[in-house]
């Protein structure tokens, strides 16, 4: 590759991270209602037809939101899994634990991750790496032993994502977030709850 086209390619990819960047802020602030091409064009001081070439349309931008907000979120889990205590289950409360507090800090790029269209591919060949790796954290939490393991951490996910957003909306209390983990990770590990 000469010279002038890795420079080329070094530029697409910074306009491409100054988009999702953009989007990502736009969200954050004002909701992804808000995120449209004529706003983000506007924003990183490019035309709409070079946020095209970047994006085929708002999913393919949520679609890349997500993919960034995968790579934060897994080197998250894993710090969690990692520092936790050697005690059955607390590895499992901890990446818990971590992945509602995300949810909770980053609203839009949650829903963006969890809850708006995109074509990122969950559980199969084509699925993105910063995916596979925040899922792994999660089994990694259960013995390697375990042929189940895969799926008590699908379980796991499933159902801190409808604690993640029915707390997020006000339809279960925020307060009592620290019992519905204690049961959950007792259910799921067979640790008793405190």
């Amino acid at each position: 590759m000469s010279a002038i086209n890795e420079r080329r390619e070094r530029e697409r990819a910074r306009r491409h991270q100054l988009i999702v960047t953009a989007a990502r802020e736009l969200a954050e602030v004002e909701g992804w209602e808000a995120v449209t091409t004529r706003r983000l064009a506007e924003r990183v001081e490019y035309s709409q037809p070079v946020l095209y070439s970047h994006f085929k349309g708002k999913d393919a931008i949520v679609g890349a939101v997500a993919l960034d907000g995968f790579s934060e979120l897994a080197p998250r889990l894993r710090r969690a899994r990692e520092a936790a205590a050697p005690e059955p289950g607390d590895a499992l409360r901890a990446v818990c634990l971590a992945y509602l507090e995300f949810a909770t800090e980053r609203p839009a790029l949650y829903q963006a991750m969890f809850v708006l269209p995109t074509d990122l591919k969950f559980a199969s060949d084509e699925t993105p790496p910063p995916l596979r790796a925040a899922f792994d954290e999660f089994v990694n939490c259960f013995s390697p032993d375990d042929d189940r393991r895969e799926l008590f951490a699908e379980v796991t996910w499933s159902a801190l994502h409808g604690m993640a957003v029915l707390s997020g909306s006000g339809r279960i209390p925020p307060g009592s977030q620290d019992d519905r983990l204690d049961f959950l990770v007792s259910q799921i590990a067979g640790t008793p709850a405190d």
